[in-house]
């Protein structure tokens, strides 16, 4: 049963995870995306660049929209190109007045999206009723 549950995580093109309101979220959910990229065999350089995808759009819902949040992955390969996608969906930006997650020192904030950029061959951001979708496309070779 174990190596069944283990062949169809290997298989599933797609992975859900919602994300807790706290700065600590970060980790866990890197931790976890780790195992899951390990299980569908993404080459190592890949995989790094992915967590850090994921690890800068999460700490961008947190500290600066309103929860719910989730990260969604999938992985696609059409036309000869493979894709992995990476997505996170929250409720929209803060509102003045709203307590944010505590802020980093001065300096440790505003490189993120630069890094999503560099390191993915699309991004973008969706709004819609729901939130904002923030998402990144990586190549796998």
């Amino acid at each position: 049963m174990t190596a069944q549950l283990d062949a169809a995580v290997r298989e599933a093109s797609e992975h859900v995870c919602p994300l807790p309101h706290i700065p600590e979220a970060v980790s866990v959910v890197r931790r976890r995306m780790r195992n899951v990229l390990a299980d569908w065999n993404l080459a190592p350089d890949l995989a790094e660049d992915a967590l850090l995808v994921i690890s800068e759009l999460i700490t961008n819902a947190v500290v600066h929209a309103l929860p719910p949040a989730a990260l969604r992955l999938s992985r696609a390969g059409a036309d000869g190109r493979h894709t992995l996608r990476v997505e996170v969906t929250d409720a929209g930006p803060t509102a003045d007045g709203w307590p944010a997650v505590e802020p980093c020192e001065a300096g440790e904030h505003g490189r993120g999206i630069g890094i999503v950029t560099a390191l993915s061959a699309e991004c973008g951001t969706q709004i819609h009723p729901g939130g904002t979708t923030r998402w990144a496309e990586l190549l796998a070779v």
